[in-house]
């Protein structure tokens, strides 16, 4: 392992939160050693680990994503406002420090190279389509007209972070298992799998409305 791929990083466990990389993270500081913390990374590169914290198991996860500091404010009573962007993920190799703030020797991790890129290609189409239809079915449903961001990203494994980091629900076990996953297919497989259950679900709903709404017309 080289050198550079391990560094120290301060850490802020966030409870049933997952960061991604190239997704936006505002955080409200205003824990005395989480100011402190601030204070530090902003006297250094701007940089901090956000790692999730499982409250039923009281356990950090090993995998985080690391936040670089893009805006920051700090009020008169110490609190502090900033807006973080994700960057690459990390594991965590030991925690070196507990205080005043969670200190760890990280090692960088990313995805494997690309073994098959017909197959990913495929692979990322299905779940675009899936994605379209999930969004399409919502907003039917809703009886609001909801579509997909113009700068969708393009590359199979920035789409897997924004799709991952986009789910629905109470599923930070789940976002955590993309988060660590580091195989792009199998990443993107997974999010099909999810988004095709979804796609289900709404398409049944959606059949089951129209179905009311036809009754109701019919009677009047």
């Amino acid at each position: 392992m080289s050198e550079l791929s391990v560094r120290e990083l301060p850490l802020f466990p966030l409870p049933e939160v997952v960061l991604f990389p190239q997704e936006f993270l505002p955080l409200h500081i205003f824990e005395s050693r989480y100011r402190l913390m601030l204070k530090s990374v902003l006297e250094t590169d701007s940089r901090f680990g956000v790692i999730r914290w499982d409250p039923v198991k009281n356990k950090m996860a090993d995998v985080g994503c690391c936040a670089q500091i893009i805006k920051h404010q700090t009020s008169e009573d110490g609190r502090s406002n900033i807006v973080t962007i994700g960057q690459q993920r990390f594991r965590v190799l030991e925690v070196i420090r507990e205080t005043p703030f969670l200190n760890a020797l990280v090692s960088w991790i990313d995805d494997e190279p690309i073994v098959d890129q017909v197959q990913l290609d495929e692979i990322k189409k299905s779940v675009f389509v899936a994605l379209k239809d999930v969004v399409s079915l919502t907003g039917k449903l809703m009886d609001s007209e909801t579509k997909l961001p113009d700068e969708l990203p393009e590359m199979p494994r920035e789409l897997s972070f924004w799709i991952a980091s986009h789910l629905g629900g109470p599923v930070a076990d789940e976002q955590q298992y993309l988060l660590e996953l580091q195989n792009t297919s199998q990443r993107l497989e997974r999010e099909y799998e999810l988004l095709n259950h979804t796609r289900r679900q709404l398409a049944a709903r959606t059949a089951l409305k129209d179905t009311f709404s036809n009754a109701d017309q019919t009677n009047n």
